[in-house]
């Protein structure tokens, strides 16, 4: 992870902000001093920006790795990522700054050390010993390609294969060459005329470590004596090889082969396979081989002593079993198990109870490294079952299609969400301990409670335990059980605004003092949920449908077209009836055959059995009009103290009363200004006179109501199903995820510039609605992409039963507020600059009767608002703070003068603003397309931060980036992935307390014993001084030119901090052979990074070049 020097901020001094300040200044003197009286005590020092961890499966796996004694699991991806994994609760996340994928990793068994190999031929040396590891070494190969590794136990020389056929061995402490090579010529017979191909294998016996065995791709398997430097044997198969293991007994070794076959060859007989085994081929008869199957990628073969050996591999199915699921084969005795993966094996392990090669190995479990997710498999309990993994690796599940992050909850919030989801947890898993227990925790310095909440492309919403840098899933909402499914593709109705995942979800409005919690999906619906701990059976799901749509004089409509007249409510003369739970491809169509007033989806119209946890309390829906589709929603906010759920697009608004299920609101975005339109607008056709709450009972239709007849207004533009919005407004398919993104909507295309203007921002509170206000009242405040903020003043009835008696009237108050970019953000300060939260009313279970006490009581209640503004006396004023695209700023109110003006950006476009509690005061935190992260004091809008830290490379981190209280912040930054960090300083410093260590003090197990006899006669394991073999004295230097050193960044630093562990011994020894072999002196060695980091592109460039220009060099 890495930290940024942030550039500090002098107040008001930055070009950018220089007018800004000049102005502002002026208005605030005008505006008179009481502004100045607020203290702002957050300053650049109080900033400081870092990643923090990650959470989730690493995206694009290509490499495992297990360490047995410490017992710490290494995973590499095609990006270059290291991921390390230990006890539940001690991940690491590093990166290859190269960026190359990492073709193998191979741990310094209990030394908490890795080395790397990766795709650019690069080796790196990982110092594990440390909170966040760091390279040691690197070692880059300039004329060969590496293709595989080996290093044995306790040993420090690493064995390299390469795309030639030849083998290199290189000293991990040094990371220098010996010159002790294997050339491939002499390896094979020289008889052969065709070379062997690229090494896949390399393994020394494990009874005798003077005996390498060499596995080449074309089919050839030589054993090598080290000592003599000559080949021992030479076994030759047809097919080709992918993977050689050992019996650890050093006689007997198996590979696995491209047909489909295994072969297991005894050491002395070369000749012949011993046996060869097609573990998925369909025996013929009249003895003739059995027809060929696809490859097996890899195989293991461990023994116990109690039993028959375990033969364990991946691949190998018969070609005709179409469509069947990849399969890892556990071949024990005459038994063999075939077990089915989700995905494809990218790569497997056996884990073992022993270190040591020559010993019976006991395997007790298989980690399997799939495309998408990690397994388990126990392989000591009948039936293998898998382990439940205590990781938080399903975050894709369903690809993720929004985020949301409340640091600082209420405290009870967390067990209330674990003991509902507690009941969702699948059975049958292994009962015991999780294998990979690793590492130690680190400190809790944060003891506050953090939910992350993301909404899924399968419409199903998950809530994660994200407090002190951990991640656990909490409980599993599916929003879609809600609607029929369609059993076919043929049964599906035509009335899907999208092809693929009608349910996915948009948006997340989750009010986590009430628990109330509201979707928008991207069939246009909207789902409003309750939180209870008691099972309910609905039976029949509360429903309204909207008919929001757009009317206006329009360029587009067509020449001779005539606008029919509107029916009066009540005379029926164009009758729109629909049954409420009608099936939506029979529902009603208009005159002319086009679809009108269907909705989307079909929700339910059987009873619904609700489990513990979240419950329907009612389902909005955006029905057809004339033709054209809903638009998708663009804007949602939901008030538990109000009982109001509002939401917008770019035909206009709605807003419900959930407790009362009728709509309030319905207009089109031209009608919210009235006569105060700047576009100066027209209405098409005029509209039937609206009740007095503001909807005509011709735009709804509730689920338990007698259907209405409907009123009809055509849309002159008839545009197709699939292309009803904007270009840039349209919700893209995001190609790379599969997953739903909302288009920035400021910059429409000019046809529709003035004519599709969006509702983009919406925020409940109580404030001053108007200039001659004395007193704040409840009211709704709607921003829109074309930088308009309006407000809507809400008279609510009494508490109580007159709550869901009496109406809610809704009126425009005539306010218009305009900015620079479409509105993001809204929030309120009040006089002293505390931030006033909406109002909200707090959690009670609705499922269980209320005695007479309790309804007196709730008729007494008033709405909680945890805002100072409740209490405020007439004459104090508050601040509005509006964030858009391009600029903030701070309004006094009642007042409505514009104090503060910051202009964000000029060139690129903000993307996500939050105003955020941090240190306790508030500031503006903003995140720009063009990488710059952002924050801002409150109410003066001072710059704080400012740090280029990512540009914005595809619509997943547009979609996902949400700042919180605290300083954190959050955003998807691969499809399977969480990428936290912080832009607090305190958390930046108590980082590295919190982060878990992954090394820690292990004794290691004792070498298995040789017995008397073996001892005598010489039976047991082999050993080699390797160091007189192929040390500097024995093999002489290596040519320079083969391979460049270069000092990693972990460097000396990251050694000599090793050092003062308890099993320091080891690592001075290095650090003094380290400080004795840097022969070239550190100014050498710095000249050396530098030319690699400056040559690297170019010789990517010319590898490509010739890689498509010459042939292999052994065609010649």
């Amino acid at each position: 992870m890495r930290k940024f020097n942030i550039r500090k901020v002098l107040d008001g001094l930055t070009a950018v902000s220089s007018a800004a300040s000049a102005s502002s200044a002026a208005q605030q003197q005008q505006a008179g001093n009481r502004e100045s009286e607020i203290q702002e005590t957050l300053q650049s020092e109080h900033f400081q920006l870092c990643k923090t961890v990650r959470h989730g499966f690493p995206y694009q796996p290509s490499a495992l790795a297990f360490d047995p004694v410490q017992k710490i699991l290494a995973i590499g991806t095609q990006t270059g990522a290291l991921r390390l994994f230990g006890r539940p609760g001690v991940e690491c996340y590093c990166q290859h700054d190269s960026g190359a994928a990492v073709i193998q990793l191979q741990f310094l068994i209990n030394e908490g050390a890795l080395v790397s190999a990766l795709a650019d031929d690069t080796l790196h040396l990982w110092n594990l010993r440390q909170k966040r590891p760091a390279i040691i070494h690197s070692l880059k190969f300039n004329r060969e390609r590496i293709t595989f590794c080996h290093l044995p136990f306790q040993s420090k020389w690493l064995y390299v294969g390469t795309e030639r056929g030849n083998i290199h061995i290189v000293n991990v402490e040094s990371f220098t060459l010996s010159g002790y090579v294997i050339m491939w010529n002499k390896a094979i017979e020289l008889s052969s005329k065709s070379h062997p191909g690229p090494i896949v294998h390399i393994s020394d016996n494990p009874m005798d470590e003077g005996k390498l065995l060499i596995g080449f791709e074309s089919g050839t398997v030589v054993l090598w004596d080290l000592k003599s430097k000559k080949a021992d044997y030479r076994y030759s198969h047809d097919e080709a090889i992918h993977s050689v293991a050992w019996h650890h007994e050093g006689k007997q070794f198996i590979c696995s082969h491209s047909d489909g076959t295994l072969t297991i060859w005894n050491v002395k007989s070369p000749t012949r396979p011993f046996q060869t085994i097609t573990p998925h081929g369909k025996q013929l008869k009249d003895g003739k081989k059995p027809e060929p199957c696809k490859p097996i990628l890899k195989v293991e073969y461990k023994t116990t002593r109690a039993g028959e050996p375990f033969i364990i591999l991946s691949g190998g199915l018969s070609y005709d079993t179409v469509g069947r699921r990849p399969c890892l084969t556990v071949m024990h005795g005459k038994s063999t198990a075939v077990l089915e993966m989700d995905y494809s094996i990218v790569d497997f392990l056996t884990l073992c109870e022993t270190p040591y090669p020559n010993d019976f190995q006991e395997p007790y479990a298989v980690v399997v490294l799939l495309e998408k997710d990690l397994v388990l498999i126990d392989l000591a309990q009948n039936g293998y079952p898998i382990f439940e993994n205590p990781y938080p690796l399903t975050i894709h599940e369903s690809p993720v299609t929004c985020c949301e992050y409340f640091a600082d909850c209420p405290v009870d919030l967390i067990p209330a969400l674990y003991s509902v989801g507690a009941r969702q947890k699948r059975q049958g898993y292994s009962k015991k301990e999780w294998p990979i227990s690793g590492g130690n925790w680190g400190m809790i310095t944060q003891s506050y409670p953090e939910i992350i909440i993301t909404g899924h492309a399968d419409g199903s919403i998950k809530f994660w335990d994200a407090s002190a840098i951990t991640l656990q899933v909490l409980y599993k909402l599916k929003t879609a059980k809600v609607f029929e499914k369609s059993r076919n593709k043929d049964d599906r109705p035509n009335t899907d605004i999208v092809d693929e995942d009608p349910y996915a979800i948009q948006i997340i409005s989750w009010c986590p003092e009430s628990r109330m919690l509201c979707i928008a999906g991207v069939s246009a619906h909207v789902i409003i949920y309750r939180f209870s701990k008691q099972e309910v059976t609905t039976e029949v799901i509360p429903m309204l449908e909207v008919r929001l749509l757009y009317e206006i004089n329009d360029i587009e409509s067509p020449d001779g077209e005539q606008v029919p007249p509107l029916p009066t409510p009540g005379t029926g003369s164009n009758p729109q009836s629909i049954v409420p739970q009608s099936h939506p491809s029979t529902s009603s169509s208009s005159s002319d055959g086009l679809r009108d007033n269907v909705p989307c989806l079909k929700v339910k119209n059987s009873p619904l059995k609700q489990s513990p946890g979240y419950q329907i309390e009612l389902v909005i829906q955006l029905v057809w009009v004339s033709g054209e589709p809903p638009q998708q929603i663009t804007s949602l906010a939901v008030n538990s103290a109000y009982g109001l759920v509002v939401f917008g697009n770019c035909n206009g608004i709605a807003m419900v009363d959930y407790l009362q299920k009728t709509v309030l609101l319905n207009l089109g975005t031209i009608e919210l200004y009235g006569s105060n339109d700047p576009y100066r607008r027209e209405p098409r056709s005029p509209r039937k006179t609206r009740q007095p709450s503001g909807a005509g009972l011709c735009d709804i239709n509730e689920g338990t109501m007698v259907p209405e007849d409907r009123c009809k207004s055509p849309t002159s533009a008839k545009m197709s199903r699939k292309l009803s919005l904007p270009t840039e407004l349209k919700p893209d398919l995001d190609v790379k995820d599969n997953s739903f993104s909302r288009s920035r909507s400021s910059s429409v295309t000019s046809i529709d510039k003035e004519s599709r203007e969006a509702i983009s921002a919406l925020h409940f509170c109580e404030t001053f609605t108007r200039k001659a206000d004395t007193s704040p009242s409840p009211c709704l405040w709607v921003g829109t992409t074309l930088g308009t903020v309006l407000v809507i003043v809400l008279n609510l009835p009494p508490g109580g039963e007159q709550r869901l008696l009496q109406p809610v009237i809704v009126s425009p108050s005539g306010t218009i507020l305009r900015l620079k970019g479409a509105i993001l953000r809204m929030a309120f300060l009040d006089t002293t600059g505390s931030l006033v939260s909406p109002a909200h009313e707090p959690w009670r279970e609705h499922n269980v009767p209320e005695d007479k006490d309790e309804k007196d009581k709730l008729k007494k209640r008033r709405p909680v608002s945890v805002s100072p503004s409740s209490s405020q006396e007439i004459s104090e004023n508050q601040y509005a703070v509006i964030c858009s695209e391009k600029q903030a700023k701070v309004i006094s109110l009642p007042s409505q003068n514009c104090i503060y003006k910051q202009n964000i950006t000029e060139t690129s476009f903000v993307l996500r603003g939050d105003i955020v509690s941090l240190s306790n005061s508030i500031c503006l935190a903003c995140f720009c397309a063009n990488g710059h992260i952002m924050t801002f004091s409150l109410p003066s809008l001072r710059p704080l931060l400012d740090v280029y830290y990512l540009p914005l490379t595809n619509m997943r981190i547009a979609r996902t980036f949400c700042f919180t209280n605290n300083g954190q912040a959050l955003y998807l930054v691969s499809p399977t992935e969480i990428q936290r960090l912080t832009y607090s300083q305190e958390t930046c410093e108590n980082l590295q307390e919190m982060l878990g260590e992954l090394f820690t003090p292990v004794e290691t197990p004792e070498a298995p014993n040789r017995g008397f006899f073996k001892g005598l006669f010489g039976g047991g394991a082999q050993s080699l001084d390797r160091e007189e073999l192929f040390g500097e004295s024995a093999s002489g230097k290596a040519s320079r030119s083969l391979a460049q050193h270069i000092p990693g960044p972990g460097g000396i630093e990251g050694v000599k901090g090793a050092a003062s562990g308890v099993v320091g011994e080891l690592a001075r020894a290095r650090l003094a052979l380290d400080e004795r072999g840097q022969k070239l002196g550190e100014l050498e060695e710095k000249t050396a990074a530098m030319l690699y980091s400056a040559d690297s592109f170019s010789k990517h460039a010319h590898e490509m070049m010739l890689k498509y220009k010459d042939k292999k060099w052994y065609q010649f």
